[in-house]
């Protein structure tokens, strides 16, 4: 069924939850679907393949749909909802930016070890992939169709941005990511809830650095003298880059990798050491970026190299996440929920479009736990619950965005 062009009459909230509840047996058969198309993150024919079949499915629902070709690894998806609607002037308002991503980081043939397994008594549908998070994917479309299904079209257009690479830092999509961000009106991102059914309305920076230290191999027996041992170096960078850390901002840098030396009679002439850094805000991301840059070696002799640095922002919880947090908690009232917020350490694409200024909200997926791991799995009821949700913030404006900007 293609999207409806009638505008919004009012909401019938009684009956917006059964609605959904209805789909709940389709909204498990699609999941089943997707959770079998293996993608992982590396593999561009399984990637594509998945995008063209999502490409289908949204032209289907009367979308206009763009295959990203993408050569650096699996092309992207962007499908644009409710763009020509009667009444509207010709200066469309600015749209509404859906997320989500299709890759995972699960290998190939993992669903022999990890195969589907759904406990409707448990409320569980686990399987690899499940909540990080084709489930999102599953409840965007599902929101979309009921809204089709009963003439209900938003004032705005929708873009439905999905991705292939965001497991791996979004190396190819961040760009067009923010390219949408810098057009639309806010953000709604489908990446897991919290354990608790929140929204996501804050999450750290995520920075990767790696730090090489070049010393001058000796004999260590014969002329240590004439050495520079690099792994002495290292470690008396790595006593200095633990004390950059501060609990209290939110700021964390782990050491995760270290290597250096050869022989143990050799004067170590290589070292280096990879780190993850988590910051809050982006006055602590400049803060670390200046002190790691501004390292200096203790031993005469030994040079210093910085690589990497911050691939994503942080999202900051400002006020207009706030406003917007306030509308979709208004909204899950009348649905009969509470909702909460909170923040999390991990990154996903909201850190791109909240550090443009976009009001974002993110954990608008399914409820679950174990992403990443083999105890993967979502909770059967959150479904039909968050495409009611999804639905609800697609077709009533946020206040804070009357009139239409």
């Amino acid at each position: 069924m293609s999207v409806g062009s009638a505008p919004v009459p009012p909401l019938d909230w009684t009956t917006w939850n059964e609605r959904f509840a209805r789909r709940l047996p389709a909204m498990l058969e699609d999941l089943s679907w997707l959770v079998g198309r293996e993608s992982p993150s590396l593999d561009k024919p399984r990637l594509d393949a998945v995008a063209r079949d999502l490409a289908d499915r949204c032209r289907r629902l009367g979308a206009r749909v763009e295959l990203v070709a993408n050569p650096r690894g699996g092309d992207h998806l962007k499908a644009v909802f409710f763009e020509n609607l009667a009444g509207r002037s010709n200066a469309s308002p600015s749209p509404i930016l859906i997320l989500g991503h299709f890759d995972t980081v699960w290998p190939v043939g993992i669903l022999d070890r990890m195969p589907i397994r759904l406990d409707q008594k448990a409320d569980t549908f686990a399987g690899p992939g499940a909540l990080d998070m084709k489930a999102g994917i599953v409840i965007v479309l599902h929101a979309l169709e009921e809204l089709s299904r009963f003439g209900l079209a938003p004032s705005r257009p929708v873009t439905l941005l999905l991705t292939s690479d965001e497991e791996i830092g979004s190396p190819t999509s961040r760009n067009l990511i923010e390219t949408e961000a810098r057009r639309s009106a806010f953000a709604l991102v489908v990446e897991p809830s919290l354990a608790n059914g929140g929204l996501k309305t804050a999450r750290k920076g995520v920075g990767r650095f790696r730090l090489d230290v070049q010393g001058k191999a000796a004999h260590a027996g014969i002329a240590p003298e004439k050495g520079v041992s690099a792994t002495l170096e290292l470690a008396h960078q790595l006593v200095r880059i633990g004390q950059l850390g501060d609990p209290e901002a939110g700021t964390t840098l782990n050491i995760g990798r270290i290597q250096g030396g050869g022989a143990t009679n050799v004067v170590a002439e290589t070292a280096w050491a990879e780190l993850d850094v988590r910051v809050v805000t982006l006055a602590e991301q400049a803060r670390i970026e200046r002190e790691l840059n501004g390292l200096r070696a203790v031993l005469n002799g030994a040079r210093l190299t910085l690589s990497g640095g911050f691939n994503r922002p942080p999202m900051e919880r400002t006020a207009a996440i706030g406003g917007l947090f306030q509308h979709a908690r208004d909204l899950a009232a009348r649905l009969g929920f509470e909702l909460v917020e909170g923040a999390t350490g991990g990154g996903s694409d909201a850190n791109f479009t909240a550090a443009l200024g976009l009001p974002t909200l993110d954990g608008l997926g399914a409820r679950g736990d174990g992403a990443h791991a083999s105890h993967e799995h979502i909770r059967i009821s959150s479904l039909p619950e968050r495409a009611a949700l999804l639905a609800a913030l697609i077709v009533t404006d946020p206040p804070s965005l009357c009139p239409l900007a």
